[in-house]
């Protein structure tokens, strides 16, 4: 089978699932028609994430097991039925239910089978490839967006759910008709695994690496949502836009985290993950502490928030990598599961802090935690099953 079918059919899937974070789009016209307050239609959009990230666990292990095409075809099938019930919607619960439990779950079942099938083609390539696989996740709502728009201003905004509903369904579970394991001696002659045992989900649970790079996840996820959850918010408070100057920080933001998801994750496998990590940390560091305290205009705004969402979208590239050079490929899919969970605390931490605080202390607080995020690489040592093992003594990723 060619490879890069496998990729195709990744990227098929995740700019259908990354609809998901064009959920702004619905809030006004479901305003309009059932008079819902704005703060609890925004709950839909949380508990998707929330339901979205803890899934992954369960459908990382479940493709381990029957592969990833299966898996990645139960949750088109979940996501295009939520959706479609999400048109009947007619109570903040039943909105709840049909899109953020069962169309979160389907996002959750069918995110983690494109990355785990492209890591397992690719060895020679995984951050490049891992990139190029979430790339079309952080460029599903720039996508949708104009498709969104034009169902709602068509159809009104419950059969705009029925046909996105439609959409997706036919779109994810062709891709998914794409994916699949390579066979396993291509996996065992690969010079990559080689270098490196498989470690099941409890095994890796039991080192400290996987909770210095949890957290190091964890760090640069809220970071980075710190500003591109709020960077309409940041552009008229902090830097006095107008809503249409801020508004274009959101596809500015899009097409540089698509970047940097590609770019990024193929200079890592050039200089190293951990390399390319502390580069971007530091990036992120200086920016923030740069937003915090120091003049910004227009022109500077849209820089500033163009390098953070390029650093975001290295983070989401390259922590699926780090996970399959540290763990091995045989369980990447529940092991990286538990991983991604550091991204679904984040979802909700960023929007925590900015209640608690003020925009230009959260900044200050995100760059320091992007400061120990660089410290505590420093400390990471690639696991081993036993101290004895020479092998594993020699780290694959070049520091």
């Amino acid at each position: 089978m060619n490879r890069w079918l496998v990729v195709l059919g990744a990227i098929l899937i995740q700019i259908n699932l990354g609809a998901v974070y064009a959920w702004s789009l619905f809030n006004q016209p479901l305003m309009d028609k059932f008079g819902w307050a704005k703060e609890d239609i925004v709950v839909t959009f949380s508990i998707t994430i929330a339901v979205f990230a803890l899934t992954t666990i369960f459908a990382g292990r479940l493709q381990d097991r029957i592969g990833p095409r299966w898996v990645a075809t139960i949750g088109g099938i979940l996501l295009g039925v939520g959706l479609i019930l999400s048109s009947q919607a007619t109570t903040l619960f039943q909105l709840y239910f049909f899109y953020g439990v069962v169309g979160g779950i389907g996002i959750g079942m069918t995110y983690v089978c494109p990355l785990s099938a492209c890591v397992k083609w690719f060895p020679d390539k995984r951050g490049f490839i891992s990139g190029v696989a979430v790339a079309g996740f952080g460029l599903g709502g720039l996508i949708y967006k104009p498709v969104i728009g034009y169902l709602i201003d068509t159809f009104g905004v419950s059969s705009s759910f029925f046909y996105l509903g439609i959409l997706y369904f036919v779109l994810v579970v062709t891709g998914a008709q794409l994916l699949k394991n390579p066979p396993n001696d291509d996996l065992t002659s690969s010079t990559t695994s080689k270098k490196t045992n498989d470690f099941s989900p409890a095994q890796m649970l039991k080192t400290y690496q996987f909770y210095l790079l949890w957290t190091m996840f964890l760090f640069g996820s809220v970071s980075g949502l710190l500003v591109i959850s709020f960077a309409v918010d940041i552009g008229v408070d902090l830097v006095k836009l107008n809503v249409e100057q801020a508004a274009n920080a959101v596809m500015v933001i899009a097409l540089f985290n698509a970047a940097g998801r590609i770019l990024l994750g193929k200079i890592s496998d050039r200089i190293g993950r951990k390399n390319t990590l502390v580069i971007i940390y530091a990036l992120t560091a200086l920016i923030m502490f740069y937003m915090s305290t120091g003049f910004m205009n227009y022109p500077i705004y849209l820089i500033a928030v163009s390098f953070i969402g390029f650093g975001f979208g290295g983070f989401l590239a390259l922590f699926p990598s780090v996970t399959a050079d540290y763990y091995g490929t045989k369980n990447i899919g529940t092991n990286y599961g538990f991983m991604y969970q550091a991204y679904g605390l984040s979802a909700f931490a960023g929007p925590f802090i900015i209640k608690a605080i003020s925009f230009t202390q959260a900044f200050i607080l995100a760059g320091f935690i992007c400061v120990l995020a660089i410290i505590m690489a420093k400390f990471i040592k690639v696991p081993s099953h036993s101290s004895s093992d020479e092998l594993l003594s020699k780290e694959p990723l070049r520091n």
